[in-house]
Parts: structure tokens; sequence; C-alpha cells
């Protein structure tokens, strides 16, 4: 997803380790996978709220090929025109 490496990894850890300190490090983690989880579950509530919007709005049938009440497109009307001239 993010293309990050061992290396880039290991600079990341390191970098942590300096800021918030050893002490601190696994409280800091922990609360980061925490946030991300939640925030995960939130999207996807999200993307399943708008999947069913959008499917509430679709229209339940449409017309097929022979059926009555087609609409015939601007273009068939068009070459309709023309061959009975």
């Amino acid at each position: 997803m993010f293309n990050i490496g061992m290396p880039e990894l290991l600079l990341i850890a390191v970098i942590a380790l300096l800021v918030v300190g050893p002490k601190r490090l696994p409280d800091v983690a922990k609360s980061l996978g925490k946030g991300l989880a939640e925030f995960k579950k939130t999207a996807e509530g999200v993307t399943d709220g708008l999947k069913g919007t959008l499917q509430d709005s679709e229209p339940q049938s449409t017309p097929k090929e022979g059926e009555k009440g087609e609409d015939k497109s601007a273009e068939e009307k068009k070459l309709e025109e023309t061959t009975s001239r």
C-alpha cells in the first residue's frame, strides 16, 4: 500500500524511538494501532452506507430489447428516416 521497504521501516522506528523515548513508545504504538483500527471501521461503515444508498436510488427494472415501451435512440430514428425516404 505505501511501498515501504525494510530500510525505510527501520528509519521510521529509530526516529520514533528518538522522538517519543523508549518508555512511551509501546503506549504510542498501541494508541496508533487503535486509532487506525477505528478509522478503518468508520471508513468501511461510510463505504457500506454509500453503496446501500446508491443501490436504493437505482431503478428497479429497465425495459429490455423487444419489450413494450422501448424508446429508440436518436440514431435509430435518424436511420429509419433516411431509409424510409
